[in-house]
């Protein structure tokens, strides 16, 4: 479990559990302070220190392996995963240079330094500062509180007026303080990890250039380059639309708290100062506790807790309530009192003094007492918006209409869906579509005084105004478990599942999108929007949950997800029925890991592996691996990775290179040198820096060092020691090669032996013998 959500309305109950959780909040930034601060100073050893060059390096890869990016939640996104282990990638490849001690010719200040000392000053220093506010702010307000009502209630009206006037104001100022600096810690937290890896992966860009084999080495980095640059684009995507809904939360909040309350167990909640008697002639004191009561058993709970001394939590004291009466100040010499009479304490009344005459109201009305107000405004009060658009005929005609329109005019826009209509125009063209008399005489195809980012803009607010989300309410949490968790095909079994228990109408709908937005992305070289780009658009459109909270505002990541699993499976998904048995939703802790990456599925992108590598009997002819030409993705998210396949689009591979190696790696001890990773679903940049030469020579001097572990008894055996076996496949795989074997889940493979290129098993299947990866199988 990650750092908890800092929610807005928790900034007005300010109870000590908050304080505990932005405590873990700052200590976290403050680990990544250090972190960051550690990490330019080995930089900078790293440029000066050539004659130490391998001991900086080493220390350097150390800082790099050692920490970890906490993540606010319950869980992260495959994005997220591969920049949590980018760090120890990059570690990993430092500690392969160590014996090449080149001379580093080129500063890296610009691509490293700099930015990480921009972050740390403009990022981490601000928050530091904001803590400082918050602290000084928190003394100011709790102590002028105390001041304030220690006020003599026989003062003149007009003083104690001036003086409510004053605490008012002050407590406002609180609040807003809080609300800033909440906000401020839980987006620091979510951008810092970006912000961190970016720069480390600019210096290893250029730290490739300047070593005796750099063109080499940053060839075969640049593969997973690309694909941390996708998860880097993606992650800044969804941190972008995250923080822009956050921020429209905290408005609300900002706007009127108490409409924005949790629901939670407690009829009533906040601070109350109790009147602590003491024996003659010391008269009494007033202590601030943190109080709790349930109607329902009348249990009524106080914890003595004191903001300025570092927010010391007392013991709790629990009893049950039997009446609540108001003190007038005719009989105390205090404001805002009422009494409270325990049922094991009969004839003891407890004296409480609330903040303001309105907090004693609603302590009054929540309590039973007299004067009770009519209005308990800690229920939560559910404003039901007046929604027009429904899923009925004139519904699908207006989504008809814009789809025919957008894909006759604008399929091939840069940013279509991202780009944004006339906000007056977007109202005008839904009154009119949505209107039964004008719907039909709306030419959206033909006519230019309706623009493409003017239909788009419509499109998506007529499903945002539906009276619950496409995706509905009910199945939203179902929904973002498979996201969350499991195999790819785990993920999309469950999808699958869910979606065919939504009702007819929103299924149909959703079909008709889905397909639509699947042709959008078919288009992306044009439009720029990727499956990715289109989940992030469509995910809080077709998904949202019943509450909003920054807690569920955090899951937002997770429904991009969801709506990615759709688009890219949408033919099987809408096209064929589930399967009647499967399970319930996977619980995250037994999920199945994601299948070892292999090769690209991209057409036109594969580039055909050394033949000196081969074994002798599978070398068959392939011309049109030879021809394909070497594409270059993009930087940004030109492939969804939410689905994490097991033959996921990293750009132009030489097949088996990339992840022959890593399959030695996670099987068997490379001399030594790493330690192997469970669930490790990425190409490691160490395996690729031990592919052997294309050489003859080279190859045969390089096979004869790799040695593979037996799986039955965990012993180092030589390649020709382990043959003749059967194994079984534990991952589906389509071979991109004439010399691969295709297969499902299941499959058995007779005479199993070891390729001379590693990683790579040869083995028979239904009579045809050819090439299996090593770890998409089981031995038997």
């Amino acid at each position: 479990m990650g750092l908890q959500p800092l929610e807005f309305s928790d900034c007005y109950l300010d109870s000590p559990w908050f304080r505990e959780r932005v405590r873990a909040h700052e200590a976290e930034l403050e680990k990544t302070n250090k972190f960051i601060k550690e990490l330019l100073k080995d930089g900078k050893n790293l440029i000066a220190a050539t004659k130490n060059l391998s001991a900086a390096q080493r220390k350097f890869a150390h800082s790099l392996r050692d920490f970890k990016f906490e993540f606010i939640g319950d869980a992260e996104t495959d994005d997220e995963r591969y920049l949590d282990a980018s760090l120890h990638e990059f570690s990993n490849f430092l500690k392969n240079l160590e014996e090449q001690r080149e001379i580093l010719a080129l500063s890296v200040t610009e691509t490293l330094i700099k930015p990480l000392e921009r972050f740390r000053k403009e990022q981490l220093g601000a928050v530091k500062e904001e803590k400082k506010k918050f602290d000084k702010e928190t003394e100011k307000n709790y102590s002028l509180l105390e001041k304030h009502l220690n006020l003599s209630a026989k003062k003149k009206e007009l003083q104690l007026q001036e003086a409510d006037n004053q605490v008012e104001q002050n407590r406002k100022h609180f609040y807003e303080l809080s609300l800033e600096y909440v906000c401020k810690l839980q987006e620091i937290q979510e951008r810092k990890k970006f912000e961190c890896v970016e720069p480390v992966l600019s210096f290893f860009q250029g730290l490739f250039t300047f070593y005796h084999q750099g063109y080499e080495l940053a060839k075969d980095f640049n593969h997973y380059k690309m694909a941390l640059q996708i998860n880097i684009q993606n992650t800044r995507n969804r941190f972008e639309g995250t923080r822009s809904e956050v921020e429209e939360l905290m408005n609300k909040i900002r706007r009127n708290p108490q409409e924005h309350k949790r629901a939670n167990h407690f009829t009533m909640e906040g601070y109350l100062y109790v009147q602590e008697k003491r024996p003659a002639p010391f008269g009494s004191s007033w202590v601030k506790h943190y109080c709790t009561y349930r109607k329902e058993t009348k249990k009524f709970t106080m914890i003595p807790f004191e903001h300025r001394s570092g927010g010391k939590v007392g013991d709790e004291e629990l009893f049950v309530l039997t009446y609540c009466t108001k003190r007038n100040i005719d009989t105390i010499d205090r404001r805002f009192c009422f009494d409270l009479e325990a049922s094991d304490r009969p004839g003891v009344p407890v004296t409480m003094q609330a903040f303001s005459e309105e907090d004693r109201k609603l302590w009054m009305e929540a309590l039973d007492g007299k004067e009770a107000v009519s209005v308990n405004f800690f229920y939560i009060h559910l404003y039901e918006r007046h929604n027009c658009a429904q899923l009925d005929k004139i519904g699908f005609t207006v989504i008809k209409k814009c789809i025919s329109a957008v894909e006759t005019r604008g399929i091939n826009d840069q940013g279509l869906y991202r780009v944004v209509g006339v906000s007056s125009k977007v109202q005008r063209l839904l009154s009119l579509l949505m209107d039964a008399k004008t719907c039909n005489e709306v030419d959206l195809e033909n006519s230019v005084d309706w623009e493409v980012k003017t239909i788009t803009s419509a499109m998506k607010q007529y499903l945002r105004s539906l009276p619950e989300p496409l995706m509905t309410y009910e199945l939203h949490g179902e929904f973002i478990v498979p996201a969350k968790s499991g195999s790819p095909e785990s993920r999309v079994n469950a999808v699958h599942f869910l979606v065919h228990k939504l009702p007819e109408k929103n299924k149909e709908m959703l079909e008709i999108l889905v397909k639509h937005l699947a042709n959008v992305s078919k288009h992306a070289k044009r439009n720029l929007m990727t499956v990715a780009n289109l989940g992030v658009v469509f995910g809080p459109t077709l998904m949202r949950p019943q509450e909003e909270t920054v807690a569920a505002i955090m899951d937002l990541k997770f429904q991009n997800i969801v709506v990615e699993i759709l688009i890219e499976n949408h033919e099987k998904i809408f096209k064929t029925l589930p399967d009647a048995t499967f399970p319930e939703p996977i619980s995250m802790s037994v999920s199945p890991p994601n299948a070892p990456p292999r090769q690209s599925r991209r057409q036109g992108q594969r580039i055909k592996r050394p033949l000196a590598v081969y074994n002798l009997c599978l070398e068959l002819d392939d011309a049109d691996s030879h021809s394909s030409p070497r594409e270059d993705t993009p930087t940004g998210s030109m492939d969804s990775l939410s689905s994490q396949s097991p033959t996921p689009a990293f750009s132009s591979s030489p097949s088996g290179l990339l992840d022959g190696n890593h399959l030695i790696m996670d099987s068997g001890d490379l001399a030594g040198w790493t330690t192997n990773l469970p669930g490790q679903s990425r190409p490691s940049m160490v395996s690729w820096m031990n592919t052997p030469s294309a050489n003859p020579a080279a190859t045969n001097t390089a096979s004869s060092t790799f040695f593979f572990p037996n799986p039955a008894t965990g012993s180092d055996r030589t390649v020709e020691s382990i043959a003749h076996r059967k194994a079984r496949a534990v991952y589906p795989c389509e071979a991109e090669h004439s010399s691969e074997l295709s297969f499902q889940i299941g499959a058995i493979f007779e005479d199993v032996q070891f390729s001379r290129e590693p990683g790579w098993l040869e083995g028979t299947l239904n009579g045809k013998r050819g090439l299996i990866p090593q770890n998409y199988v089981q031995f038997l």
